[in-house]
């Protein structure tokens, strides 16, 4: 069974830094696009980031732009978000996820495009 899978969750003191890494179970995630979401206790699940296949225009959410970044290292088959400057309010398990488009120029952060799904990482931010 394909299958994502996210790491790098954690306790983290506001202000702090935290790398979450997506990587999948047979399949590689190259030029695939790729999403992160996040869902905080008794909140609906919302988009953070994406990026495309291609690697151009990835997207931010307004509550995190210049503070996270999603990258990806192919050679490591890996799509990772860097979380900078973490705000209580980021605290939420973080979920990574792929539409299948591949070689794309573009990404959405809209769940609805999205349709398969890892099973989740905390983040807790708390002094």
């Amino acid at each position: 069974q394909l299958q994502l899978v996210e790491s790098g969750g954690g306790l983290v003191q506001p202000g702090g830094s935290l790398r979450l890494s997506c990587a999948a179970s047979r399949f590689t995630l190259d030029y695939y696009t790729i999403a992160w979401f996040r869902q905080a206790p008794g909140k609906e699940r919302e988009g953070v980031s994406c990026l495309s296949g291609s690697g151009s225009r990835p997207i931010y959410a307004d509550s995190v732009k210049g503070r996270f970044t999603i990258s990806r290292d192919n050679t490591k088959r890996t799509v990772y978000l860097q979380m900078n400057s973490l705000k209580p309010e980021d605290a939420a398990v973080y979920y990574c996820a792929t539409d299948w488009q591949r070689y794309s120029y573009i990404c959405t952060i809209a769940e609805i495009s999205y349709t398969a799904w890892g099973q989740g990482t905390e983040v807790i931010v708390s002094s």
